[in-house]
Formats: structure tokens, sequence, C-alpha cells
């Protein structure tokens, strides 16, 4: 398989098709959603995830609500739109780009000026431009990115920031892809990234099959591989990156910036403008928790005691001091943030 060019989610005859992410790496399998309601329990249940990717599968699930939608006038499918909008919104409340995805197709609807069934198509449309702009988006960060890169470089990455986090190529995984195709030798180091083992069953899988050298370790062994010089440059991903440089993303992003720093190695997160919030302050994201037994079991097996307390964060926030420069398809930012980051999406909106 090669995820150089593969679309993980598609829009096909009045359906959402994607990659069930649950099934990987054992199988590969498409799942078939006929309604917005079933776009919303594969968000929530993590078998669409990253932030790109969920907020096109959110935009594709709004395009559902009105395809299916036996409205009989404007203001009846406005208010079925923004009920489907409420619904998205409350799968995962990190990743901004979900609520910026249905933000931009309700305001697409309360807009239009058109009838009821020309709406609908339009809807049907909007969601596949943003696919399309995403798989885009994606390309032309890889080629913002790969300047950093350096022939003969060890990567370390965290979680999944690949195609399958995406329409396709990937955020950080893409600058990866983009060196490659620049003639570049980089090799990956990938972490498990517990507790859904991201890394270990997606990041691993994709690379390899592009035929990537990739090493995989516990996320215990960050400290031991940078201590030994094994590592020349950390790329992530992000969920949310706020207008001061607080970066939220996969539990153990901030960790993994803190020994960077410790071993003098530049930290990249890299992410398309629409996961820029310029309103939230750092302190009032919503950090989500997720359930007990991702963390008590292991492939459906046990392995902590009955009755042991769990606490199952899926984010953490990495402050702008532990961030060497911000890489999107604008360009790269650099500090300082609290005024790089707001002149810079202001200029490119």
């Amino acid at each position: 398989m090669n995820f150089f060019e593969l679309r993980t989610i598609r829009w096909e005859d009045g359906k959402v098709v994607l990659i069930d992410q649950l099934s990987l790496p054992e199988r590969l399998e498409f799942l078939t959603l006929r309604s917005c309601e079933e776009v919303a329990d594969a968000i929530k249940r993590m078998a669409v995830r990253g932030a790109p990717a969920i907020g096109v599968a959110a935009a594709m699930g709004i395009a559902l609500k009105a395809y299916n939608s036996k409205a009989r006038d404007r203001e009846e499918l406005l208010r079925e739109l923004e009920e489907a909008g409420r619904m998205l919104k409350g799968t995962r409340p990190t990743a901004i780009n979900l609520f910026w995805a249905v933000d931009r197709m309700l305001g697409l609807a309360e807009r239009f000026e058109g009838g009821l069934e020309e709406l609908k198509e339009e809807l049907v449309r909007e969601a596949n431009r943003m696919a399309d702009e995403d798989f885009e988006t994606n390309r032309r960060m890889g080629e913002v990115g790969e300047g950093l890169i350096e022939d003969g470089d060890v990567v370390l990455t965290h979680c999944n920031a690949g195609a399958l986090a995406t329409v396709g190529y990937g955020t950080a995984l893409g600058v990866l892809r983009a060196a490659r195709e620049r003639g570049k030798c980089v090799s990956v180091i990938a972490t498990e990234t517990r507790p859904a083992l991201q890394g270990a069953r997606l990041t691993s899988f994709e690379l390899s099959s592009d035929g990537f050298h990739v090493t995989l370790i516990p996320d215990t062994a960050v400290g031991y591989v940078m201590e030994r010089g094994m590592v020349d440059k950390v790329l992530v991903g992000a969920d949310r990156i706020t207008r001061d440089g607080h970066v939220f993303n996969k539990i153990g992003t901030y960790q993994i910036a803190v020994l960077a720093e410790r071993h003098g190695i530049p930290f990249y997160p890299v992410a398309p403008s629409s996961s820029f919030d310029l309103e939230s302050d750092w302190r009032s994201v919503k950090i989500e928790l997720r359930g007990y037994d991702e963390v008590v079991k292991i492939g459906g097996r046990r392995i902590a005691p009955k009755g042991v307390n769990v606490l199952n964060p899926a984010f953490d926030v990495t402050p702008p001091e532990l961030v060497s420069a911000i890489v999107t398809e604008r360009g790269i930012i650099k500090k300082p943030f609290e005024e790089s980051i707001p002149k810079f999406i202001k200029k490119n909106l």
C-alpha cells in the first residue's frame, strides 16, 4: 500500500467511506457510513481520528444530514443541521479542526441564497472541497517543512500524524514524505503511544508500508534514545495551537518536548491553519478524558487489577518555550509566537 497517494476518507453515492483505524494493522477495512449519527459514532470511537481527518469527517456528517433530510423548507433543514452540528461537536472536545469544519458547513448553509435542493447539493460539494483542500494543504506543508530535514536525519515522532490522521499524505509524516521525494534519506523512531497505540498500530504501519526505515520504541524509551544521540529532530502533529503558541497534542507530547529541550533537539509541531485557535486562552481548552478500558486493557485482555482508579487524558499541552518553530502550509512560524501567530494567520486568511 502506498500512503503517498491514498485518500482515507471519501464521499461515495450518498455515503461516507473511510478507513477503520481500529482494525489496523491486522486488517485494512473500510467503513461505509450512511448517516450523521454513524459519523459521530466513528469519531467518538476513534475509528476515524486525527484532527484534520475528524474535521473532514464531521463536514461529511453535516453533508449526510442534508442529503438524507426530509425537511420541507429551509428553516427546518437549518434546525436539523444545527442539531447535527451540536452532536458532532460533542464527540471530541479538544481538536479544534472539528469545530472549524462544522462551523464552516453551518455558515455556508446560513448564507446560501438558493433553493432547498440546491443547498443540499452545495453542502455535499463543500464537504468534498474540504477533503480536497486537506490533501493539498498537507502536500504544501510537506514542501514547507522538508527544508528542516537534512539527508540522513533520524526523526522521532509521536502518535500518528500521517495520512491516516488526515484525508491523505499527513502533517508531520507528510514532511518526511516530502523529504523522501526530494531524495533525502530519513529514518524514523516512532513511539508506541499508549494507551491506544497509534504509533505502534498506525505510524509504524504507514511508514513501513511506504518503505521508510522505522524503529518502534516504548513511550518510556524517549529519554534513552535522546541521551544516546539517536535523534536529530522531533516532528509531531497538533490538535490545537493557541495564539501564544501553546500546542495541544496527543498525551505524552509534553514530556517529549521537555526531553528534547534537555538534549538540544529541535521540536517542531506540524499543523494546518485550521488547527490554530486565536480566540481561546490555553487554560480554558478542555482536555478530553477517555474511558477506563483503554488503560486497563490491551487488545481486550485485562492488564490491571479490578477496582483500580484510572486517569486517561487524551491530550496534553506543550508550552511555547519548548517549541522550536511551527510548520504550516503557508510557511514556518517562528518565535515570539504571541506576536507571530496572530499576524501570520490573519495575513493568510
